[in-house]
C-alpha cells in the first residue's frame, strides 16, 4: 500500500537584499524631526507668501460656493393705496405704511397660502415688503429657488392684501389696488461664481495682509555669529595719558 503524499503550502519566497521595513518608533521619530522643520521652512517663505496664498484661497472658496449653491429668484408684486373722494392723499400714504407692515402678519399669509400652495412657514421666511416715503405704494417680493414659486407667492400675497385693505375700506376712506402682477424672473438674482470668487479673493487678499503685518520680524543677525564689540567712549584722563 502507498501513503498519499501531502504537500506543505507553498513559503513566499524572500528577498534576502531586500530592506527591512524601518521599527514604528523610527518612523514616528521621522515625522517629529519633519513636524518641527515646518516653522522654519515656513519662516524661510518669502514675505508676500501669506498674501498670495490668502487670495488664492479666498478665491477658490468662493467661487466653489458660487457654484455650489442653489440659485434664487426673486419676483415682485406692486399694490398701490388709493384714497376715496372722502379722503386726502396724505391719508393714503400713511395706510400705505401700515399695510406695508401687516403683510407679512400671519392673517395676511394664513389668506395667501390659498393661492400660493405654499405653507405659510415658507412664506414668512421668503416674502419681504417695502414702502416708499413719497408714493402711496407696497411691494411684495418673494424669493425661491424656483422662478415660477416666487411668482406665485408674490402675487398670492398681494392679493390677500388687497382683501384685507378691502374689508376695512369703509373705516380708514382707503382701498388697494393691484398696481403691477408679479412675472416669472428670467435671470436669478443670486450672484454668479465669478462674483463670489472675487468677493472671497477680496477676503482672502485682507486676511493675508493681516497675517503679514503680524509675521515676527526677522533677524539680521545671523546664525552662529556674534556681534562684533564696539569700544566705548574713552574718558578725559586716558586722552591725556596718550598725548
Amino acid at each position: 500500500m502507498t501513503e498519499p503524499l501531502t504537500q506543505s503550502p507553498a513559503q513566499p519566497a524572500t528577498d534576502p537584499e531586500a530592506p527591512a521595513p524601518a521599527p514604528a518608533p523610527a518612523r514616528r521619530e521621522r515625522a517629529r524631526t519633519a513636524l518641527r522643520r515646518v516653522p522654519g521652512r515656513l519662516r524661510s517663505l518669502p514675505p508676500w507668501s501669506a498674501l498670495a496664498a490668502g487670495v488664492l484661497a479666498g478665491g477658490l472658496l468662493g467661487a466653489g460656493y458660487g457654484l455650489a449653491a442653489t440659485p434664487q429668484y426673486k419676483a415682485t408684486s406692486y399694490v398701490v393705496a388709493v384714497p376715496s373722494d372722502q379722503s386726502d392723499p396724505a391719508s393714503a400714504l400713511g395706510f400705505a405704511q401700515a399695510y406695508g407692515r401687516v403683510a407679512t402678519q400671519l392673517a395676511v399669509l394664513g389668506d395667501a397660502q390659498m393661492w400660493a400652495h405654499v405653507p405659510v412657514a415658507a412664506l414668512e421666511r421668503s416674502v419681504r415688503t417695502a414702502t416708499s416715503p413719497d408714493a402711496p405704494m407696497v411691494s411684495v417680493t418673494a424669493t425661491s429657488a424656483d422662478p415660477e414659486e416666487a411668482a406665485d407667492m408674490a402675487n398670492a400675497v398681494a392679493r390677500a392684501l388687497t382683501k384685507h385693505a378691502d374689508a376695512a375700506a369703509d373705516d380708514t376712506r382707503v382701498e388697494l389696488r393691484q398696481f403691477a402682477r408679479a412675472t416669472e424672473p428670467a435671470e436669478s438674482s443670486s450672484p454668479s461664481a465669478a462674483v463670489t470668487g472675487l468677493v472671497g479673493a477680496s477676503a482672502g487678499g485682507l486676511l493675508g495682509g493681516l497675517a503679514l503685518l503680524v509675521r515676527p520680524r526677522r533677524s539680521g543677525r545671523e546664525p552662529g555669529r556674534t556681534p562684533a564689540a564696539v569700544p566705548g567712549p574713552a574718558s578725559a584722563a586716558d586722552g591725556r595719558g596718550q598725548l
